[in-house]
């Protein structure tokens, strides 16, 4: 033991020791059942480890962008605008639509006067650098530029991905995969969900939020010029006229939580920014006594009346919701709104059975291969080679511990990744003993010739496990799904590795060094 002390700082001996307990205690709740791990007291761990799609069967779908609407949105959001436009200049104007026909990718009208086309073209032009005016007689075609179409499509994608990401995950959801297929196809797998039927309902639903005034000189007749009628939903589709501008919108909205009114019926609080506060409060004041409708998805949810100016930027969305649907839709608002619908193209679900039984071959494939480098190891170097099967299952909790800890995905080639991390962690000990009977055989003392094996065993170790770590890292970086679980797991073996081999088995080594005092050793 007194060797054991020379050789080991015993701030390095408390260390390995404080880790290994760590490794111990997180890696439990993955053996212990759920009903086992509620006794525990609550400072303990009770984490297991995350398993993907392949492995806990789940939910797999594709979804397609309708970029044609969002470039449909992005022309009829012009419209206004346009309007606005012709009228300060004094510019007649005819059949200029409130909204673009389906499948219209153009925005088309006629001046009354072929003598204000030049004035007309210049006040058009300056509405939005990417949309091209072209004007024959005294027709008038506005239609955004290639170049802003696909700027435009390809951020209508990555918004799409990252509004799907926070409606999943607020589902409670973990780890779902999510990533772009093509040019307008998003790739979704969620783990753990055998009916998808909720996570469709969520995606299928846009969730673009506006607060707009009722035009209270009449809610019935034809649409006007700045108006646009809408359905209520509490009133079972009965319409209402609105102005087709709105007040605020989503995008001013910074939280939406459910709960229950002084009645205890199930309602959203919401929370605006800065600038959606004032324009809301100003907006109330001045339209005291006046109705304002809540519109979600061109749908009227609430229409209540402004009884006084609404200052803080706080409310509340009321109507006829159940506890569920107020949950959805605050979730739906701190989402935020899609940009293009989402159309379903493919679903397929994976069953539990095919992920248990890829569980139970991974299981017994790493079985095989701790065995067999257990017994390899015991056959070629006796004692040490005992030693470097102890650091090797302790490695294996230590991994365990890690991937709990961390909440990491573990998927199929992840688990292929731990039978890898197997081979690659007596590496290191094949390494340090082959440096140790190269030192025996030169005549040195077994504790000086242990001693000088290690340390000029490190040099190759250090190099061998950085290179597979930027390996790792290149593969986490360009990868997805499967792929990144497998290098996260590889090298988070790699580093446990290190730690096993040439520390903690070190330190097994000089302590039994110090306690047997061997004259020789048996390598």
């Amino acid at each position: 033991m007194s060797a054991m002390v020379t050789q080991s700082p015993r701030w390095k001996v408390i260390f390995a020791w404080v880790i290994c307990i760590l490794g111990l205690l997180f890696s439990l709740p993955n053996v212990l059942s759920p009903a086992t791990l509620e006794k525990f007291p609550d400072f303990l761990p009770k984490e297991r480890v995350r398993l993907g799609l392949d492995l806990s069967g789940g939910a797999h779908l594709l979804l397609e962008v309708d970029l044609q609407a969002a470039d449909q949105e992005y022309l009829n959001q012009t419209i206004e605008a346009v309007r606005l436009a012709l009228r300060k200049g004094n510019i007649g104007y005819l059949n200029l639509p409130n909204s673009l026909p389906s499948g219209e990718n153009a925005l088309s009208f006629s001046l009354r006067d072929s003598a204000q086309v030049g004035r007309a073209k210049a006040l058009l032009s300056a509405i939005d650098q990417d949309i091209k005016v072209t004007i024959e007689g005294t027709n008038v075609r506005m239609m955004p530029t290639e170049m802003a179409l696909s700027r435009r499509h390809v951020d209508a994608i990555n918004r799409s991905i990252e509004v799907i990401r926070r409606r999943v995950d607020e589902t409670g959801t973990r780890e779902p995969v999510i990533q772009g297929q093509g040019k307008d196809r998003i790739l979704l797998q969620v783990p753990g969900v055998q009916d998808p039927t909720r996570i469709k309902e969520l995606l299928g639903r846009t969730a673009k939020l506006s607060f707009r005034l009722v035009d209270e000189s009449s809610e019935g007749g034809k649409n006007r010029p700045g108006f646009v009628m809408l359905p209520q939903s509490d009133r079972g589709g009965e319409r209402l006229r609105v102005r087709r501008s709105a007040i605020i919108g989503g995008e001013h909205l910074v939280d939406a939580q459910p709960g229950f009114d002084e009645y205890n019926r199930p309602q959203v609080s919401f929370r605006l920014n800065p600038m959606g506060a004032k324009r809301f409060g100003d907006a109330t004041r001045e339209n005291v006594n006046r109705r304002f409708a809540i519109v979600l998805d061109d749908r009227i949810i609430s229409a209540p009346v402004i009884s006084e100016p609404i200052p803080g930027g706080s409310g509340r969305i009321s109507g006829n919701f159940s506890t569920e649907e107020a949950h959805d839709l605050a979730l739906l608002l701190r989402a935020g709104a899609l940009p293009a619908p989402l159309v379903i193209v493919e679903e397929r679900t994976v069953g539990p059975d095919l992920g248990a039984d890829s569980i139970k071959a991974g299981v017994y494939a790493t079985f095989i291969a701790i065995a067999l480098v257990v017994c390899f190891m015991l056959i070629s170097y006796s004692s040490f080679g005992l030693i470097a099967d102890i650091a090797v299952i302790v490695n294996l909790i230590l991994l365990v511990a890690a991937l709990s800890c961390l909440q990491a995905t573990l998927t199929l080639p992840g688990i292929a990744g731990i039978g890898l991390t197997v081979g690659m962690a007596v590496d290191a000990n094949v390494l340090i003993n082959e440096r140790i009977r190269e030192e025996l055989r030169r005549g040195l003392r077994p504790l000086a010739a242990v001693e000088q094996g290690y340390n000029l065993a490190m040099t190759t170790i250090i190099d061998t496990n950085l290179n597979t770590l930027i390996g790792m890292a290149f593969l986490y970086t360009f990868g997805t799904g499967p792929i990144r679980g497998f290098a996260v797991t590889t090298a988070l073996g790699v580093v446990i590795s290190f730690f096993t081999s040439t520390t903690l088995a070190r330190l097994i080594t000089f302590w039994w060094i110090g306690k047997k005092r061997p004259a020789t050793l048996s390598l």
